[in-house]
């Protein structure tokens, strides 16, 4: 199966910058996309930004400008750069990878477990 791991979430006040890294493991056939999403307490979980295995970005309104996304050619770890962050970006941010398991299969959506980060003077 595929594992992924989230790092370098934290307390950092309003303006501030975190950098998160994503780091997968396993046996992915292919890679369609990875991306950030975030929860917020009592709030659904949304979106923030996914690059595809052609490099093909998408950011959700509220972030850009302020985060940037990237990946390593192996596509085995995903970073998400995070400027200028406020307190509404507080959230736990989850790492997401799809991709396919078997050529032969439909893709799957893999999740890590999420970093915490909080933003607050």
């Amino acid at each position: 199966q595929v594992q992924l791991v989230e790092s370098g979430g934290g307390l950092v006040q309003p303006g501030g910058s975190l950098r998160l890294s994503c780091t997968t493991s396993g046996n992915l056939f292919a890679v369609v996309s990875m991306g950030w999403y975030r929860q917020a307490p009592g709030k659904q979980r949304e979106m923030v930004a996914t690059i595809t295995a052609g490099h093909s970005t998408n950011y959700a309104d509220s972030v850009k400008g302020r985060f940037t996304i990237s990946r390593d050619i192996a596509q085995t770890m995903v970073y998400l750069q995070m400027n200028s962050l406020k307190p509404e970006d507080t959230a736990v941010y989850l790492c997401n990878v799809r991709g396919y398991l078997d050529p032969a299969q439909t893709f799957s959506d893999f999740w890590g477990r999420g970093t915490q980060v909080t933003v607050s003077s």
